[in-house]
């Protein structure tokens, strides 16, 4: 494998920052593909994210309902955020729990991390297992406008399948869950 990966291997030798965000930005490489030809590669830069699939005593899913602005939709997901400089992956689930469904896990399990779309961004989420959730008071971001959903997990499960919900990190977390569920 290591010899492959070093025949894809992209040199980049000149770059820039056209926009500065508050949420990203966006960078453009020059690189040298292994053949020697030029490219041009445009990246989104965005912090690394967590999410959850948080569940309650019953096998019930806390989910959050919200509007999309990029998608034009209001789309139904497992809690996520933004981490913090200097913030821990578990930290960061800990206080997004709290911010946007209202409860404390007593237990998070690391499942697996993915880059969300390696063709334009490096954004990579940290999708975790939270249980033995304890209510617990917290402000949601200013602005953020969302709904707490709480449903069986086999339900969702269900409408991940049936291409029912549309956001990538909530279909794969709801089904990494369910399987480890049957295992």
């Amino acid at each position: 494998m290591s010899g492959e990966t070093c025949e894809l291997r992209e040199e980049t030798v000149a770059s820039e920052r056209p926009f500065a965000g508050r949420l990203l930005s966006v960078r453009v490489d020059q690189v040298r593909l292994p053949d020697g030809r030029a490219a041009r590669r445009e990246i989104v830069e965005h912090a690394p994210a967590v999410a959850a699939v948080a569940l309650l005593p019953g096998e019930e899913v806390v989910l959050v309902r919200q509007w999309r602005h990029p998608a034009q939709a209001t789309l139904l997901e497992i809690p996520a955020g933004v981490m913090e400089a200097g913030e821990t992956a578990e930290t960061c689930v800990e206080r997004e729990l709290v911010e946007e469904i209202g409860y404390r896990p007593g237990r998070i399990e690391r499942l697996f991390s993915l880059f969300l779309a390696p063709g334009y961004s490096e954004e990579v989420i940290h999708i975790f297992l939270a249980e033995a959730l304890e209510p617990a008071d917290g402000e949601r971001d200013e602005d953020e406008n969302l709904r707490v959903v709480t449903m069986p997990l086999a339900e969702a499960v269900r409408l991940a399948l049936a291409g029912e919900l549309r956001d990538a990190k909530t279909v794969a977390g709801l089904l990494a869950v369910e399987r480890r569920r049957r295992c």
